[in-house]
């Protein structure tokens, strides 16, 4: 009798059939797997400071002004220059429109959004933890998932209200296409990394570069080009109805045709002399190799170190474990990372958020680089190095390994947190009874850049710029909008006073006279100046409604600017974190 025959007449008289065991699947099940990504990004969204001023003014005035009618406009929504997409920006605004249902707090919608971008990039995350372990292997997701949930990087990244942020999402769900290997898996691929390219920032495209130039290279060695030229054209097409949707968005908004992703090709690459991103600053080549080092610590040097270490496997590792299609394959998955790497250290303007997008694989990459390490490490094998260290001290290691890094992470993250979150508690004040009127204004000096956006003012309040030390292009305002036909209008008439270089517009500023209220800040490390005076102590026209402690970067070492350190008396002095003031302040009636 056959084996087969054999199993179906057990079944016939009730006997269990014996399945063979293998691996595990999880060793974290999907539902702890999620709930661990979701309250690492909650976190995050309730406690992570805006990094970005690019964040504030882009998107979430606009977000603002589609919900609440009024809000501040940067030169990019102008209809003159239209390089930011109001798709992107209303797939937003509807989760702060909805959250109007349950309380009329503006604060509220702020944190609403937040918490959707929490909730959808922890279901990312699992998605992709599930490839990850049922295609490669439990461990390396394992792995992965204490990466993603206790990194820096992924903390502020996971809830930044950014196209780099979203790219990162559809980056994870285009790579666990890849990586899940079903019948449509090039077209769900091609379709999320479009979607982070089309929708959210158009330079994302280039990580799906590797990934399908590896699947179209294996259905030549299998014959099975015709499927994956199919794949390629449905991925392409699912693509162009996307675009199709966001030209008719922005077009609406813009009352004009417009591209955004190719307008921001455009003006990046090819914006000419005095334009183009280099106007806003320009960074050494380290600059990405040492903001990673900070954000992923010990997990970046693993994350580079892949490629070496799978050709090192390929040239010593047995035949069963190290075939060439399985270390080609590693190799595809894992080199989006250097290619993103490559591009964007070779651009003279660098920022933290252009990594966004390749954070998975960097996760990735580091994953798969300590397993290799850790097979290496526990092998047991008589006359090898490794099998002459005792496991236990093994074990010992490796743990105090992984723990040092995690602890490395956490407190990064605790320390950004604690240092800079005041501009997200400072505004509370305004919403107190008696504390402002309707018609009263609030402005912003040399702390224009931290403003955390106009969800945080009452409905009666608009912000407003005083001159400070910044000499550069300050947004202006949406015309207001109370019907969608005013909004639309209000997105489409050209602004005064906007370029593309740059450039300051004094109508950006309104005296001081003006001020009902000012937000600044006071710290030991920077002297008054003429344009910045020292408004946190000039008690006679100023009162300090609420005051909270602000990092004062230049005073502290640089243990204190990288990690939590605790205020405490036994804390060396050149250790401990300084302070300064960041407050909102109230003119004096008498003033």
């Amino acid at each position: 009798m056959s084996s087969s025959e054999d199993e179906h007449s057990s079944e016939a008289h009730g006997a269990p059939r014996r399945v063979p065991k293998g691996p595990p699947q999880f060793y974290l099940p999907l539902k702890a797997a999620l709930y661990i990504f979701a309250i690492s990004n909650f976190l995050s969204a309730a406690y992570a400071p805006i990094q970005d001023c690019d964040e504030i003014f882009n998107y979430w005035e606009p977000t603002h002004y589609v919900d609440h009618g009024y809000g501040l406009q940067t030169w990019e929504y102008s209809p003159e220059y239209s390089i930011r997409s109001w798709l992107y920006i209303t797939l937003h605004a509807a989760v702060g429109k909805t959250s109007a249902i349950w309380s009329p707090r503006k604060v509220i919608h702020f944190y609403a959004i937040r918490g959707s971008l929490a909730f959808f990039c922890a279901a990312c995350e699992t998605r992709l933890y599930s490839a990850i372990c049922r295609r490669l292997n439990a461990a390396i997701g394992l792995l992965f998932a204490m990466i993603v949930a206790f990194s820096p990087g992924f903390f502020h990244a996971s809830t930044s209200f950014l196209p780099s942020s979203f790219a990162m999402y559809t980056s994870m769900l285009g790579l666990a296409a890849f990586l899940n290997r079903g019948k449509n898996k090039i077209a769900e691929g091609i379709m999320w990394f479009g979607v982070g390219a089309i929708v959210g920032w158009p330079f994302s495209g280039a990580l799906l570069l590797p990934l399908i130039g590896s699947e179209l290279l294996s259905a030549i060695s299998t014959g099975d080009v015709q499927d994956a030229v199919w794949g390629v054209i449905n991925g392409a097409l699912r693509c162009f109805a996307i675009l199709g949707l966001e030209i008719g968005v922005d077009s609406l908004f813009f009352q004009k045709p417009a591209i955004v992703p190719w307008n921001i090709v455009s003006y990046n690459v090819f914006g000419g002399e005095g334009r183009g991103p280099n106007i806003f600053g320009t960074e050494p080549w380290t600059f990405y190799i040492r903001n990673l080092l900070l954000n992923f610590n010990v997990w970046v040097i693993l994350a580079i170190s892949v490629a070496p270490l799978l050709i090192l496997r390929a040239l010593f590792g047995s035949r069963a474990s190290s075939s060439n299609q399985t270390i080609l394959r590693l190799l595809a998955y894992s080199s989006p990372f250097y290619l993103w790497l490559a591009i964007f250290t070779v651009q003279p303007h660098k920022e933290e958020r252009f990594m966004y997008p390749a954070y998975p694989f960097l996760a990735l990459n580091a994953a798969l680089a300590l397993h290799l390490i850790l097979e290496y490490v526990g092998t047991n094998k008589p006359g090898t190095l490794m099998g002459l260290i005792p496991g236990k001290l093994k074990l010992a290691a490796v743990t105090a390994f992984i723990l040092v890094s995690i602890n490395a992470g956490l407190l990064r993250s605790v320390g950004m947190a604690t240092a800079y979150n005041a501009p997200l508690g400072v505004y509370g004040a305004l919403e107190k009874p008696g504390i402002a009127k309707e018609g009263d204004s609030l402005c912003l000096g040399k702390e224009w850049y931290r403003f955390p956006s106009s969800f945080f003012l009452p409905d009666s309040m608009q912000a407003k710029f005083i001159r400070s030390e910044f000499s550069g292009l300050l947004p202006g305002e949406f015309p207001n909008g109370s019907t969608i036909k005013a909004l639309l209008s209000g997105a489409a008439a050209i602004p005064s006073g906007m370029n593309d270089r740059n450039e300051e517009d004094p109508s950006k500023y309104v005296d001081i006279s003006q001020c009902s209220f000012l937000v600044d800040s006071s710290f030991p490390s920077a002297p008054p100046t003429e344009l910045e005076p020292d408004y946190v102590h000039d008690t006679d026209n100023w009162e300090q409604i609420t005051c909270k402690k602000f990092l004062d970067a230049s005073n502290t070492s640089i243990l204190g600017r990288v990690a939590w350190i605790p205020d405490l008396p036994f804390i060396p002095t050149p250790y401990r974190r300084q302070w300064g003031e960041y407050c909102l302040l109230r003119r004096r009636q008498d003033s």
